[in-house]
């Protein structure tokens, strides 16, 4: 099955007012995107070398850095210089029922801390025993460990001493505890939190179910626990986010829930971003063997399958 992009359902395009049948990008419009909150974005996934006009297509009101809510439609992006879209990276995550690689001290440290998910505000009344519809999520995945250490990104994180020798990339300062559906749909970037506008929660595609405009949870972000989730890590959550589902016609939308019998290799080998798919599903697989089981697939093995 083809995996599909982001563009339907948009209510939000933009295009350059030097060809306005140019469609450079859109978004889904559920009442949380605010003027402001536009303009962010556009800085995002366009460059320029001088400052941006935007205006409604229909009745030329300019958009302005407010806080009221963008209204419904098309718009058109001014500028005195070309207008170019961004080729930032957007970073695609394993979409997995089981986050490979997780250590206990993460999960159960996430589970301590949040009790809850932090997106839906759904208590767990069930813990401390029973968390079946509750997840301990990396914000920075857990599969890119080798950009983690690269870019390092663990500067962002403070709760582990900088000599432990490790990349600190299961800190509890890259992880939240969500429900299942809010998990799924944060490792798609279909949800994602914005630290610089009091952590509000922004659904890019339908909001089915009512997590858009909410606030997250502020027992993940205590000022006084030194395991408080990072701000820089949901920054950059959020810009990918605005990277995968504003830009174009938006990043694809894996598959995840393969029924038996299907060869989820030649699925992935015959999609988008194939040769990246590979790698993470197979580092993601090694993380869960230790790399040690027995008959567990070689790079090679999967690229010839």
């Amino acid at each position: 099955m083809a995996p599909s992009n982001r563009s339907p359902g948009r209510n939000i395009r933009f295009s350059d007012e030097r060809d306005q049948d140019a469609i450079l990008g859109g978004l889904v419009q559920n009442g949380s995107v605010t003027e402001m909150n536009f303009l962010s974005m556009l800085n995002i996934v366009l460059i320029t070398t001088s400052p941006i006009r935007v205006y409604a297509k229909a009745t030329g009101a300019p958009v302005l850095q407010a806080d009221t809510p963008l209204q419904l439609g098309d718009y058109i992006v001014a500028c005195n210089d070309q207008i170019h879209v961004s080729n930032e990276i957007w970073l695609h995550r394993v979409i997995s029922y089981s986050v490979s690689g997780r250590d206990d001290s993460f999960r159960d440290g996430i589970r301590a801390r949040d009790g809850k998910c932090v997106i839906s505000g759904v208590v767990n009344r069930s813990s401390p025993g029973d968390w079946t519809a509750f997840e301990a999520a990396h914000i920075f995945p857990l599969e890119l460990e080798n950009l983690w250490i690269d870019f390092n990104y663990g500067r962002w994180v403070d709760d582990i001493d900088d000599d432990a020798g490790i990349s600190k990339i299961n800190s509890c300062q890259n992880g939240i505890l969500l429900q299942s559906t809010a998990h799924r749909m944060f490792d798609q970037y279909l949800i994602s939190v914005n630290p610089d506008d009091n952590y509000k929660i922004t659904v890019f595609g339908i909001d089915i179910f009512g997590f858009d405009g909410r606030v997250l949870d502020s027992v993940c972000l205590n000022p006084e626990d030194p395991h408080r989730a990072s701000d820089q890590l949901l920054r950059w959550h959020f810009r990918q986010s605005v990277l995968a589902n504003v830009r174009g016609a938006g990043e694809p939308i894996f598959e995840h829930d393969f029924p038996p019998g299907t060869d989820m290799m030649k699925e992935i080998r015959e999609g988008p971003y194939a040769q990246e798919r590979f790698e993470r599903e197979l580092a993601a697989r090694f993380r869960e063997t230790g790399g040690k089981e027995e008959g567990c697939p070689t790079k090679e093995f999967l690229m010839a399958s």
